[in-house]
């Protein structure tokens, strides 16, 4: 892998999940092209290095020509599926309440491999509020109040102001980056 693709890799990582690695959403998703990318070298050498910094890439899906990957926060991610509301909530689409973290992840991923589109609780998992969630599933994506990161069925200038903010972690560690940081130094992660 030469540094041209891992930069690449970084600026890809930097742009669609900002929030999640700067700490303030739980996860983001990304999609990559295996032609583009040696996905499992940079997944690899990313998580090495963020570990320590509680921050993961998982691979959730994949066909030939692409992956589709779960950039997360693992303290976040955690306090967000040990919320009792939550967990009732997933245990509609076969998430055990005694299932850890990682255990919903591989049922998310199992999840993603057996619709024919995406399960409609990845928004639990995308840090979206439970009603934005519950709303898009009863009103089959239409009767939002607004639409940015996600459709909002819910607090709408509470959203305006979160997507606000994940802007803003975009812009900023997009704009390290292009200033010559590195993804790690942009973090802080030694």
């Amino acid at each position: 892998m030469t540094r041209e693709e891992y930069s690449r890799f970084e600026q890809k990582l930097a742009f669609h999940a900002a929030p999640a690695l700067l700490g303030i959403k739980a996860s983001n998703m990304l999609s990559l092209s295996h032609r583009d990318f040696d996905i499992a070298e940079n997944i690899n050498r990313f998580n090495e290095r963020a570990a320590a910094k509680g921050l993961h890439i998982e691979v959730l899906c994949e066909c030939k020509n692409k992956a589709l990957m779960l950039v997360y926060n693992r303290r976040l991610l955690e306090k967000r599926l040990a919320d009792p509301v939550i967990r009732r909530f997933l245990t509609v689409y076969g998430y055990s309440e005694e299932l850890k973290t990682d255990g919903c992840l591989h049922r998310l991923a199992q999840r993603m491999k057996e619709s024919d589109g995406f399960p409609h609780e990845v928004g639990i998992f995308l840090d979206y509020p439970l009603e934005d969630v519950i709303g898009f599933i009863e009103n089959a994506g239409a009767n939002y109040k607004l639409c940015g990161c996600h459709k909002v069925y819910g607090d709408a200038v509470r959203a305006a102001r979160v997507f606000s903010n994940y802007e803003k972690c975009r812009n900023f560690l997009c704009g390290r980056l292009n200033t010559g940081h590195d993804i790690y130094q942009a973090l802080k992660i030694n």
